[in-house]
């Protein structure tokens, strides 16, 4: 598989796990140099939010933290894996973990706008 590139790539969730807190107007915008992948994020329930993390054959490792706007500040780690959807969008399936919220943990698939 040819290697997805994340730079300038805009983001949305279309599946969001219980336990999560981003959802459908949650808007990220990626940015990508060599392997080293960042993401700023806001949107619904998040104020802001920030993801940096590694690109080694289309599995990312990152962590991320947030700012929601109840004032809740969260973090955790996640590990997903990127293809491209039958109409020609990347998606990210995020398995993620709250470091924030012990035990919790869960799914997201995010999708290209």
């Amino acid at each position: 598989m040819i290697g997805i590139n994340l730079d300038r790539v805009k983001m949305i969730v279309v599946k969001t796990a219980e336990t999560g807190v981003v959802n459908k107007e949650t808007m990220f915008s990626f940015t990508q140099k060599d392997n080293l992948i960042h993401a700023e994020y806001a949107g619904g329930q998040i104020a802001k939010g920030f993801l940096v993390g590694k690109l080694t054959d289309n599995t990312l490792k990152f962590s991320y933290c947030q700012l929601q706007v109840d004032g809740r500040l969260d973090n955790g780690s996640s590990k997903g894996e990127l293809s491209i959807s039958k109409e020609g969008k990347i998606r990210l399936t995020e398995y993620f973990e709250w470091d924030s919220r012990p035990g919790h943990s869960g799914t997201n698939i995010f999708e290209q706008i």
